[in-house]
């Protein structure tokens, strides 16, 4: 079992150092492994649905089916690997996830009508395996009180954009120059395999909650309101995943230049990890509640750009901007479950988090294609503008919610001074908490 480490705060937060924390590495290699299929899962349905149907509104409600899903059912999981441990839950989960895509890779191949796809779809979504939470609850129980959370963050984030940039261009080609079902066949398998190798990792795997005294039920991780404020704010980063996706794919058509559309996604992609790098190597001087509304304000300020964009040098430098925005926020947003959730809890919270942006990608599929089919890429852009600026919104009104809960302290009665500016700087040594190692200006 891990626990806490301590960790040389005068050293400046990096990779390297991050790298170097004990046992580290042998969760992060093979937490890789077990994360790499889940960007090539959605593409090669897909694919192998448009394959045997024909048609592509077919394969896009078969990999809306499984994108919402695995939103659905992930919270489930992350709660059970709270209770149960990682490994416990991890490998029956990766079972059933092999056996569910190899039925439907069956059902599609022999030529299975819409509405039996879809119901393969179900299974399938939810049985994807949360190793992205999972790897971050065991950076969460290593680096606790650590400068190094924002930085492992930070790291997990540009992973995880790793993963969709890599699975994806796989999947591609395993489908179109091997065989259409070869993307999901190799999904299932290392699926299997990377999740059974982590979760052979025992030495890392966080305790488990212990059970509540007198029967009493743990609390879920959604009963705590700044996690529910954060959902508002992963459904945007969602939607703009989403939107980008398909209005991106109607742009470069219209524009007369179908192939642009890889290039013009990978520039967005390559936005969002390079600034997920920087995040993860800068000391920051500002609280992380107030870095997430001004990280939101610029997602949705530029945002509010590309519906009016015409060409594919600038659609490419303003995706590139929105990009660089969404890091901070959804980096942010992951590292602030330290303080907003306790431990016990942490697992389900990051796969709301999770199951937020997936769920926010697939409503926003649709949505936006259905508007790109009846008006053009222009309308479809707008979904990005709209979802962003609802969840900026809250987070604004609802921010209050956000303040982290820092554990009370014994105060000395005969210093009434003192206990009078408690409160301050326990919320200021709260929001230091949070892994920086300058002084902080709270909001």
């Amino acid at each position: 079992m891990t626990s806490a480490v301590t960790t040389d705060t005068s050293a400046r937060p990096g990779y390297a150092q991050l790298l170097r924390t004990p046992g580290a590495l042998s969760f992060v290699l093979p937490g890789f492994a077990a994360r790499l299929p889940f960007g090539m899962l959605t593409i090669s349905i897909l694919l192998l649905v448009r394959h045997a149907t024909g048609s592509y509104g077919d394969a896009g409600i078969v990999s809306a089916v499984t994108g919402v899903s695995m939103a659905l059912f992930a919270p489930v999981m992350g709660k059970l690997t709270d209770r149960r441990g990682q490994s416990a839950v991890l490998v029956p989960v990766v079972l059933a996830h092999a056996t569910a895509v190899s039925a439907l890779t069956a059902l599609a191949l022999l030529g299975a009508p819409l509405w039996a796809l879809a119901l393969a779809a179900v299974p399938a979504g939810a049985s994807v395996p949360q190793v992205g939470p999972m790897v971050r609850t065991r950076w969460a129980a290593k680096l606790e009180g650590s400068p190094l959370l924002p930085t492992a963050a930070a790291f997990e984030s540009v992973t995880d954009e790793f993963t969709f940039v890599v699975g994806p261009v796989l999947a591609t080609a395993l489908c179109t120059g091997v065989h259409p079902a070869a993307g999901l066949a190799t999904e299932a398998a290392l699926t299997l395999l990377g999740g059974l190798f982590f979760a052979a990792q025992r030495s890392t795997e966080p305790k488990t909650a212990p059970q509540a005294a007198h029967g009493e039920k743990h609390a879920s991780a959604l009963s705590f309101p700044g996690l529910r404020v954060l959902i508002v704010a992963f459904l945007g980063i969602g939607a703009v995943f989403g939107g980008m996706q398909v209005s991106l794919t109607a742009f470069a058509g219209e524009i007369g230049n179908p192939g642009a559309n890889g290039l013009l996604y990978g520039v967005f992609a390559a936005g969002n990890m390079i600034a997920g790098i920087t995040m993860g190597a800068v000391a920051w001087k500002i609280g992380p509640r107030r870095r997430l509304i001004l990280g939101y304000v610029g997602l949705t300020a530029t945002a509010s750009v590309l519906w009016a964009v015409n060409s594919a040098v600038l659609m490419g430098a303003v995706g590139l901007l929105v990009g660089l925005c969404i890091a901070p926020a959804l980096i942010t947003g992951y590292t602030m479950i330290e303080q907003l959730v306790p431990a016990a809890s942490r697992t389900e919270a990051f796969t709301w988090l999770t199951g937020a942006v997936a769920f926010g990608q697939a409503v926003a599929v649709i949505v936006a294609g259905r508007l790109t089919d009846a008006h053009g890429s222009s309308y479809g852009f707008l979904v990005p503008l709209a979802a962003t600026a609802l969840a900026l919104a809250t987070l604004v009104a609802l921010r209050g919610k956000l303040a982290p809960k820092a554990p009370s302290r014994v105060v000395n009665t005969s210093a009434p001074a003192a206990a009078a500016a408690e409160p301050a700087g326990r919320e200021r040594a709260a929001e230091r908490g949070l892994g920086h190692r300058t002084p902080v200006t709270v909001d």
